[in-house]
């Protein structure tokens, strides 16, 4: 059990964590022709916008109130109007998913009550798509963001289905963490259609950022799951909730519809794949297929060839909870030691990490622990990078922003398939580290007695595979 420990810094010199309606704004991103609207400044949109666009290297739905410094004093009221209204008319979206800020909630906006007057005003969107989330970004973190919204959603979007409805055995409802890219999403998908599961995300993330080209232009969202879908998630047979941060809206699902929920923690490793496709096998009355019982042993095969590299690393991760959780778990599980971890935001997770600590603080933090423990691996988003440099050590981005490469909205770390490229990601990283820093040649491997005469050696003392360790002591 790792002890959650805040940091006492009187602000953040490299921040770590994004705030909570950037994580709100793309859970709504998951949603088909839907446009997200943060309330509150230009400033604070765009630096949501420049994010995901960095990061998915894809066109981003997103807009704003434009509050100004007379309008936040006054109240957002005309504002909110205006947006709704100019979206609505223009952009033509199926919903508009509503995110406040610091700045409107230290107003103390009702966007909930802005929402009914406008409603009444005009008839048009009188039963309108809206859903708004209370998001300060002055507390909380992106995955609190994200888990609020998934939960909004439900209360608002998903219909009570009636007493007499009969639920279909092949139907599930899926509620991802933000920790989950769309690849992951994709491989979810396949997997749960080879058990002749029908599953629903919420949200689909892998549906509009995926990176495919539409065949029109559409300033909102390009894909993802439908409104009316959403409304009938209450006749699916079961719902499978992936992380801690969606126990939340599970339990908003199951409150509101009666259909019960499953959690998994993690999707990264051996053992929670195997839960969790007994699990799948259970509830759809089939066995597991071939090629996932395949993907097992290949996983188990590349666990034994990957461990002579991963284990004994000692590990810096600076990730959200869940991200954090999940990799750093199956890390140690390959005999990584978790020696340093730095979070954004508090939750249950951490009595079950194997660390000592987790830190609630900054990527200052995680670089000056990582330097003082000696730690050899980093894990973090593409903001880590320079301290990687300075501390000279690989370096594996992980997360969101992750700017710097291509792809980062593919990769996946779920399944067996997922967690054996991740595993392999890292001790190739490792591999490379030390062919980098020690010249391996047929002078450095000369035995040891045919140095100076004295014999002193020249190298140093090389231990095999097999664990035995080689003198080079004279007597």
């Amino acid at each position: 059990m790792a002890k959650f420990v805040t940091g006492k810094k009187a602000c953040a010199v490299n921040p770590l964590k994004m705030s909570q309606p950037i994580g709100g704004a793309l859970a709504f991103m998951g949603l088909r022709g839907a446009m997200p609207l943060l309330h509150g400044s230009q400033g604070c949109t765009s630096f949501g916008l420049v994010l995901f666009v960095r990061h998915f290297k894809e066109a981003i739905p997103l807009q704003t109130t434009a509050m100004s410094e007379v309008a936040t004093v006054l109240g957002g009221l005309d504002n909110v109007e205006q947006a709704v209204l100019n979206i609505y008319n223009r952009t033509k979206p199926e919903i508009i998913g509503i995110c406040s800020t610091g700045v409107t909630e230290t107003k103390g906006d009702d966007v909930d009550g802005y929402i009914k007057l406008i409603r009444a005003k005009y008839p048009q969107l009188a039963d309108f798509p809206m859903v708004y989330v209370s998001t300060p970004d002055f507390k909380d973190a992106f995955q609190d963001g994200w888990e609020k919204t998934v939960a909004k959603m439900v209360e608002v979007l998903v219909k009570t289905p009636e007493p007499e409805t009969k639920r279909d055995p092949k139907r599930i409802n899926v509620l991802p963490g933000c920790h989950l890219q769309p690849g992951d999403l994709d491989e979810l998908r396949t997997i749960f259609e080879d058990f002749g599961l029908e599953p629903s995300f919420l949200p689909d993330l892998a549906g509009s950022l995926d990176g495919h080209i539409p065949d029109d232009f559409t300033p909102t969202t390009i894909g993802g799951i439908g409104v009316e879908e959403i409304a009938t998630m209450g006749d699916a047979s079961w719902t499978i909730a992936i992380g801690a941060q969606m126990r939340r809206a599970a339990e908003a699902m199951e409150k509101k519809t009666g259909v019960p929920y499953r959690l998994f923690e993690r999707l990264c490793g051996l053992g929670p794949n195997d839960e969790f496709f007994m699990f799948l096998s259970e509830i759809s009355g089939r066995e597991v297929p071939k090629k996932y019982r395949r993907q097992r042993g290949q996983l188990v095969d590349a666990m034994l060839d990957a461990h002579f590299h991963l284990g004994g690393r000692k590990l810096a991760i600076g990730a959200e909870p869940d991200l954090l959780f999940d990799v750093a778990s199956m890390l140690h599980e390959m005999g990584t030691h978790i020696t340093t971890a730095v979070t954004t935001t508090q939750s249950p997770v951490f009595e079950q990490l194997e660390a000592d600590e987790v830190l609630l603080g900054d990527l200052e933090d995680l670089e000056t622990l990582a330097k003082e423990r000696g730690c050899d691996l980093l894990l973090t988003h593409s903001h880590g990078r320079q301290a990687a440099e300075r501390l000279n050590i690989p370096f594996h981005r992980i997360g969101i922003p992750m700017f710097d490469r291509i792809g980062a909205g593919h990769r996946m770390i779920v399944g067996y398939r997922g967690t054996r490229e991740l595993i392999f990601t890292l001790a190739n990283l490792c591999i490379a580290d030390h062919e980098a820093n020690h010249d391996v040649t047929p002078d450095t491997w000369k035995n040891p007695w045919d140095g100076d005469g004295h014999g002193h050696a020249h190298a140093p003392a090389v231990t095999p595979t097999h664990g035995t360790a080689v003198s080079t002591s004279h007597h």
